[in-house]
């Protein structure tokens, strides 16, 4: 999957008489590239709420926010150019260019200038490449084929290699986790 190879999507609904039609099959088009990190973002679809309810109309056209909203759903495809954008941009930056709060939410004070949270649940392959997903005091080197699991946790997405890399995320809203000293967060 190429910066410029495009993402097909197929979508599905019923008929009046309740038999399962496409709805569309066409290219998404709904695609944002980050100026701050050059990181390439396409949506697919959202919802509003859960359960989610069946729509005629195209909710991957929508302008959704990096989160859901209350407690709905984001399915997107993102593609993490290579290089790490930590020199060139400030936490501030990339929080108001993503639709997030800059005061983390809460949340620990970021160690890198991309890193930011989600009040989500967040289901995430990587497709192609390879990519160190850094946490607080940690980090993680993905490859394709790798899924990860994300429950609200301060990250950021760092490709050192050479090539793009790609990963589905379905982001779920959740409910907003209180950090308290007392349960030995900081």
């Amino acid at each position: 999957m190429g910066a410029n190879a495009g993402i097909r999507r197929v979508v599905t609904t019923h008929d009046a008489n309740g038999t399962a039609i496409v709805q569309s099959d066409d290219m998404a088009s709904n695609v944002r590239v980050r100026a701050t990190t050059g990181t390439r973002s396409t949506l697919l679809w959202s919802t509003d709420t859960s359960p989610a309810q069946y729509s005629d109309g195209d909710r991957g056209a929508l302008e959704a926010p990096m989160a859901p909203i209350g407690h709905g759903s984001v399915f997107r495809i993102v593609e993490f150019p290579p290089g790490d954008p930590g020199g060139r941009i400030d936490s501030a930056q990339i929080a108001a260019e993503m639709g997030l709060h800059h005061d983390n939410g809460g949340r620990r004070p970021p160690r890198h200038p991309a890193m930011h949270a989600t009040d989500s649940v967040d289901y995430a392959i990587v497709l192609s490449g390879e990519i160190d997903m850094l946490l607080d005091e940690v980090e993680v080197h993905l490859r394709a084929g790798d899924v990860i699991v994300q429950q609200g946790t301060n990250h950021a997405w760092v490709n050192r290699g050479a090539e793009p890399c790609s990963i589905a995320f379905v982001l779920m809203g959740a409910e907003v986790p209180v950090f308290a000293a007392s349960r030995g967060r900081k």
